[in-house]
C-alpha cells in the first residue's frame, strides 16, 4: 500500500506552497525523513521529508506548481524495488501529467523569420492567443514582419522550470532579457498587494536625534563586547523603545479578525534581515522582557540563520510589531508596507548629520527620520503620531527606560 506525500501545514496565514525542486527522482530508494521536494512559500523555503522507508513511486505535480496545504503531490511504496538506474533529478512531472500538459517549443523570433515557425507543431494553441494590438503590429512591420503570420504561426511559450534559461531576445535596438517571477517573488509580490487592498494603511513621520546613543554606544561599545560578545547596535534601543510605547498603544500590537479587533498581549517583534533569498522577516519573542544585549543577540542569530536560509517556518509566523531599517542600505525616507495581519510597522532609516535648533542655538546632530505605517481600521492619527512621539522621546533619552517613565 502506498503512502501519500501530503503538504503539511505550513506556518500561520500559509495556505499553499510551491513545489521549487525534487531532490529525488522516481524510482529512488528513501529512508525516512529523508528530504523530497523543496517547497517554497513567501516567507521561507523548506523541506518535505518522507514519512516513510521505501521507493518514491510517483510525483504527481511537476516542478513550478502551486499546491495547497494538505495536498499530495507524490507516493511511495514501501514495498517496492528501487529502479536500477534512476535519473539523477527529475524535475520534470509524472507521466500522466505531461500528457495533461504539452508544451510546445519556442520559435526564435530573432534569429528567423516568424513566418517559417512550423504551424503543425501547436495546432491548439494557435486559435487561444489573443489578437496584437496597434502597436505590436506597427512594431512588427517595422521590422518587416508579417503580422498576420505572427497572430497565427507563433505557438506559446513553454512551461518554465528550474532547467529552463530566460530566453534572450533582440528587437534590433538592443538585446532584452526576458526573466519569469520566481515562485518566491511572485508570491511576495501577490501578498503586498494583498496587503494595500485589505488594510487602510497610512504613515506618520519624525525625526530623532542619535546624538545620545551614539555617545552612548561610543562610550561603552568595548566593556559591551567585552561582557556580551556581541557589538551593541542601534536596533536593540529601538526594539526596547517600540516595546515601551506599545503599552501605551495597544492598537498597534493588534491585528483585525473578522469584524473584531484582537489585542495582542505579548510583545514578538518581526525584524527584517537580508536573507539568503532576499528580504525575511523572523520574529524575536518576548522583546518586552529581553535586555539590550539579548535583543543584539536574538536578532544576531536570526539574521545568520537567514543568510544560511536555515530559518524554520516557526520563527517567521506569529509577530505582532514588525521592524525595518531601510537606513542600512542609504535610504532616507521610506513608507514601509504593514506586515500583514499586523496593525504597524516602524521604519528606520540613515543618520545623517544636519543643523538643527538646539534651544537658542544651531547646531549639527546626527538625525535619523522613522515611519510608521499604520492600519487606520484599527488605530487613529492621533493614535499614530503620539506613539512615534514616544519613541521619539525615549530613543532621545533611554535613560527614561531604566527609570519606568
Amino acid at each position: 500500500m502506498s503512502i501519500e506525500l501530503i503538504i503539511p501545514p505550513l506556518g500561520e496565514s500559509i495556505s499553499e506552497a510551491v513545489v521549487a525542486k525534487w531532490l529525488k527522482p522516481v524510482g529512488a530508494k528513501v529512508n525516512i525523513d529523508d528530504p523530497l521536494a523543496e517547497l517554497e512559500t513567501d516567507k521561507v523555503t523548506v523541506t518535505l521529508p518522507a514519512p516513510s522507508a521505501g521507493v518514491l513511486v510517483e510525483q504527481l505535480v511537476q516542478v513550478g506548481a502551486s499546491v495547497r496545504v494538505g495536498a499530495s503531490i507524490g507516493r511511495i511504496d514501501p514495498n517496492a524495488q528501487p529502479s536500477a538506474a534512476p535519473a539523477a533529478t527529475a524535475p520534470a512531472p509524472a507521466a500522466k501529467v505531461e500528457a495533461a500538459k504539452p508544451v510546445a517549443a519556442p520559435a526564435p523570433v530573432a534569429q528567423a523569420p516568424v513566418a517559417q515557425a512550423p504551424v503543425a507543431q501547436a495546432p491548439a494553441t494557435q486559435t487561444l492567443r489573443p489578437a496584437l494590438s496597434p502597436t505590436t503590429r506597427k512594431h512588427l512591420r517595422e521590422q518587416g514582419l508579417d503580422p498576420s503570420a505572427v497572430a497565427t504561426a507563433q505557438p506559446a511559450a513553454p512551461v518554465r522550470t528550474a532547467t529552463n534559461k530566460p530566453p534572450v531576445l533582440s528587437d534590433g535596438a538592443g538585446p532584452e532579457e526576458v526573466v519569469t517571477l520566481s515562485p518566491l517573488r511572485k508570491r511576495i509580490a501577490e501578498r503586498l498587494v494583498e496587503a494595500q487592498h485589505t488594510a487602510a494603511i497610512l504613515t506618520t513621520f519624525n525625526e530623532v536625534d542619535m546624538s545620545y546613543i551614539m555617545a552612548l554606544r561610543s562610550k561603552f561599545q568595548d566593556e559591551f563586547v567585552k561582557k556580551h560578545g556581541i557589538k551593541l547596535g542601534f536596533m536593540s534601543f529601538f526594539v526596547t523603545a517600540c516595546a515601551h510605547a506599545l503599552r501605551e498603544f495597544p492598537g498597534l500590537n493588534a491585528e483585525m479578525r473578522g469584524d473584531a479587533i484582537v489585542y495582542k498581549k505579548h510583545y514578538d517583534f518581526g525584524i527584517a534581515v537580508g536573507g539568503g533569498k532576499g528580504l525575511v522577516v523572523p520574529v524575536l519573542r518576548n522583546v518586552d522582557k529581553m535586555s539590550l544585549a539579548e535583543i543584539e543577540k536574538g536578532i544576531a542569530e536570526l539574521a545568520q540563520k537567514a543568510k544560511d536560509n536555515k530559518l524554520q517556518l516557526a520563527e517567521l509566523s506569529g509577530g505582532t510589531f514588525s521592524i525595518s531599517n531601510g537606513g542600512v542600505y542609504g535610504s532616507m525616507m521610506s513608507t514601509p508596507l504593514l506586515n500583514m495581519p499586523q496593525t504597524g510597522i516602524l521604519g528606520m532609516h540613515n543618520i545623517v548629520r544636519r543643523p538643527i535648533a538646539v534651544g537658542d542655538n544651531i547646531e549639527i546632530r546626527p538625525m535619523m527620520y522613522i515611519a510608521l505605517s499604520y492600519d487606520h481600521r484599527v488605530v487613529d492619527g492621533r493614535e499614530a503620531v503620539s506613539f512615534l512621539v514616544r519613541v521619539k522621546d525615549r530613543l532621545e533619552s533611554p535613560e527614561k527606560i531604566l527609570l519606568g517613565l
